[in-house]
């Protein structure tokens, strides 16, 4: 694999930003080195279908006990241009995660992922069992969105902010760029916090910057791979975990209810699930210190 060597430090103080090429296509990564070397063990950070690595900023520790790596998955953030999403699956994605770690020399791996970024490290912690020490799912939009995604009408009644928000970027693609330029355009606008409002528990106190960093994330077309890859995904596989996990929704949460937890919790033998207070979807945004906490203790276990 092609490794485009980039030493300028990313937006993220003390990141440094490589980008790698994979199978899906370039895939832009951050890394922030721990003070001492640790070998090929790092924390790996997956976002969702509305987001970038920089929905993990507030997780990131002062000095890290080992490396902080962080993708951008391709389609989104720096990783869009020449990304091939159009087929891409849950597992050909983890396949590209494995490509960078590989690259990166990394043979073991924590994975905390949010949203779609969680079902892929699940993926990863099934596929690659003797690799992945522990998984941090927040919000996976697992069992209740791939059924809402392949009957978008049953959905309407199960989860109906997760359909209307599908609806609506399925319409975007369709616009090609005129679509992302609307996107773009109310993303600086009052309008764009009342759009994402089923995201979160309390629009009102989450930092503007959050939100206009989601409409800068926004992708429509990526987000529709997505909802398909998710759709035809054989949860079953995830039988073959063997790690520990914590799966992690908030209270108010619109795309990951609690039975998907409950189901997760019959398939995965080592699992903790936790309900967190006063958030929504976006648990990192709006309780951050109560999900570094748990994602340090399953590290831990």
């Amino acid at each position: 694999m092609d490794v485009l060597q980039e030493t300028a430090l990313s937006a993220g103080a003390g990141l440094r930003r490589e980008v790698i090429t994979t199978e899906l296509g370039p895939c832009a990564v951050r890394i922030q080195r721990a003070p001492e070397e640790h070998g090929t063990l790092a924390d790996v950070y997956l976002h969702g279908a509305a987001g970038s690595w920089t929905t993990f900023q507030p997780l990131l520790p002062g000095s890290p006990e080992r490396d902080q790596v962080l993708l951008d998955l391709p389609g989104w953030g720096d990783s869009t241009e020449g990304a091939r999403i159009a087929t891409a699956t849950v597992e050909a994605m983890a396949g590209a995660v494995v490509e960078v770690l590989d690259d990166l020399g990394y043979g073991r791996w924590n994975l905390v992922g949010h949203s779609m970024g969680g079902v892929i490290a699940l993926h990863l912690a099934a596929a690659w069992p003797e690799r992945t020490l522990s998984v941090g799912a927040i919000s996976p939009t697992a069992f209740g969105v791939a059924e809402s995604a392949r009957q978008p009408r049953r959905g309407l009644t199960s989860l109906p902010w997760f359909v209307g928000m599908l609806l609506l970027m399925r319409a975007m693609a369709a616009l090609g760029a005129w679509g992302l330029a609307l996107i773009r355009g109310v993303g600086t606008t009052p309008l764009m916090r009342l759009l994402l409002s089923p995201l979160f528990s309390d629009t009102g106190s989450v930092p503007a910057e959050v939100i206009r960093g989601l409409g800068r994330d926004a992708r429509p077309v990526a987000f529709c791979a997505a909802a398909r890859a998710i759709a035809r995904y054989n949860f079953a596989q995830w039988d073959r975990i063997r790690c520990h996990v914590l799966a992690i929704r908030g209270a108010n949460d619109a795309f990951t209810p609690q039975s998907d937890l409950d189901q997760l919790a019959s398939v995965v033998s080592r699992i903790r699930t936790v309900t967190v207070r006063r958030c929504g979807h976006f648990a990192i945004a709006e309780q951050p210190a109560v999900v570094q906490e748990l994602v340090d203790e399953l590290r831990l276990r």
